[in-house]
């Protein structure tokens, strides 16, 4: 089962919703769709079901963290980084372009256990190295944050360090987490809709004049803190916010079953773009108005 899949405009209670969540998302498999003619070009995805993708705002790398492992998806062709096989289901970078933090699976020749927990990569994915919960976490929804990771493993939870976690109190099941380490800021879409965080993901607000939404990211910027966020809802339909998740406007669409997005900060308002989907990487330049075949 996609992400996708599991927003629908029918709301399931907060306590199904928790125990939907991560069962749904363990169980997603790659999957294939057809495009309709007057769908835009895309070129095949790199391996398997895309669970994040990441561009660096400086070099504009493209990373994919798959079912399969990491793919730096910035060329024509995707190459595989490292020799790791992950079934990295929560992955997350920082203000460190070498640094990154995931989770997941174990795969084929990896002597981490099953889950995974949180995973730290110093060389920026070509090796990773256990932190804490192994064994026990699976967070298929990680952001890190100026202040703190924030991930889901049916429970909501924040560290400092990732070793040590404190358990939020909040009760909403999140699909996708997002933050950028530059803002304390943190964005959690729900079926109830978008819940807010100023402080780290320590303290949460619902958003209800927000659109719904399954994926939102700030829009990265190496020069301040981003307060341009884009979102896609269910149908694909595509909305930008000027002010981190306070306000929405709707701009276009991404066709095709998306996976992941993420973003770069543009002109005000117009951020561009990035939507991982089943046929392959869009890509907007103008806040999601247009969107055209990318990389592999």
């Amino acid at each position: 089962m996609t992400p996708r899949t599991l927003f629908s405009r029918t709301r399931l209670s907060i306590a199904g919703a928790a125990l939907a969540f991560p069962l749904a998302l363990a169980g997603c498999t790659s999957a294939t769709t057809s495009t309709t003619s007057d769908a835009p070009a895309t070129m095949p995805a790199p391996a398997g079901h895309v669970h994040a993708i990441s561009v660096d705002p400086v070099t504009t790398e493209v990373l994919l963290a798959t079912h399969d492992g990491l793919y730096d998806a910035t060329g024509e062709s995707s190459v595989k980084v490292g020799t790791n096989t992950i079934d990295l289901m929560g992955f997350t970078p920082t203000a460190d372009p070498q640094v990154f933090y995931a989770s997941g699976h174990p795969g084929p020749g990896s002597t981490l256990p099953n889950p995974v927990g949180l995973i730290r990569s110093t060389d920026a994915g070509k090796t990773w190295e256990p932190l804490s919960r192994q064994g026990q976490s699976d967070f298929h929804a990680l952001t890190a944050s100026r202040d703190n990771l924030v991930a889901f493993d049916g429970e909501l939870r924040t560290s400092t360090d990732g070793i040590t976690w404190d358990t939020s109190t909040a009760t909403f099941a999140p699909a996708v987490l997002a933050s950028n380490p530059s803002t304390p800021i943190v964005l959690a879409t729900t079926e109830e809709g978008l819940q807010r965080s100023t402080d780290g993901g320590k303290t949460w607000e619902p958003v209800p004049t927000a659109p719904l939404m399954q994926f939102v990211a700030f829009a990265a910027s190496a020069q301040k803190a981003p307060t341009d966020v884009a979102g896609v809802a269910p149908d694909g339909s595509v909305h930008v916010s000027t002010d981190a998740g306070l306000t929405w406007t709707a701009t276009g669409t991404v066709e095709g079953e998306v996976q992941a997005i993420t973003a770069l900060a543009g002109d005000a308002g117009k951020p561009a773009i990035w939507a991982s989907t089943t046929t392959g990487i869009q890509n907007s330049t103008d806040g999601g108005a247009t969107f055209s075949s990318a990389t592999p």
